[in-house]
């Protein structure tokens, strides 16, 4: 059995995806994370620490930011004090029409407080680097200056809290 209640790993996971996703405050994000926490990415890397995941994140998310997130689904497992969810790595498509995504899965650890202490991430390794290539292509195409516009216009259907604005200068 888990130590904390399900109610308070939900209002803690839904703070965490308003930070990061929603919001894109990856300074606000880095402190959803406990001092100590672990941060596995199991492609770039990992690191221990509040400090060492900000170091990372904020440039980072910088790096690649024609992309953001949109929720599909998630589930908290209140036994294990753990909350997983199934997302999409998504740019909106330089033509205007559509979205270039490939999955990711990622897997909490609440610590309470309203803290995490473990992120684990998975995403299609393929499915990113032809989405990537795909995307240099269509902005090639039709909008060289796209990535710049880091257009947001596509959250899906998800929950209402899911979802941000059009584009990250409008969050």
């Amino acid at each position: 059995m888990g130590s904390f209640k399900r109610d308070e790993i939900e209002q803690a996971f839904r703070k965490y995806w308003h930070a990061g996703a929603v919001a894109e405050d990856w300074n606000g994000f880095a402190e959803m994370f406990t001092e100590d926490a672990q941060y596995v990415e199991h492609v770039l890397g990992s690191m221990r620490g509040r400090e060492a995941i900000r170091s990372w994140i904020v440039p980072i998310m910088e790096q690649y930011c024609e992309l953001y997130t949109a929720y599909e689904w998630h589930t908290v497992d209140e036994d294990a004090d753990r909350v997983i969810v199934y997302m999409q790595n998504r740019r909106d498509h330089p033509s205007g029409s559509g979205t270039i995504d490939f999955p990711g899965i990622t897997i909490l650890h609440y610590a309470g407080g309203g803290l995490f202490d473990l992120e684990e991430d998975f995403w299609s390794v393929p499915g990113g680097q032809a989405t990537t290539v795909e995307y240099a292509a269509a902005c090639e195409q039709h909008d060289p200056e796209h990535r710049q516009k880091r257009t947001r216009l596509h959250w899906g259907d998800g929950p209402e809290w899911t979802r941000g604005a059009k584009s990250y200068f409008e969050r």
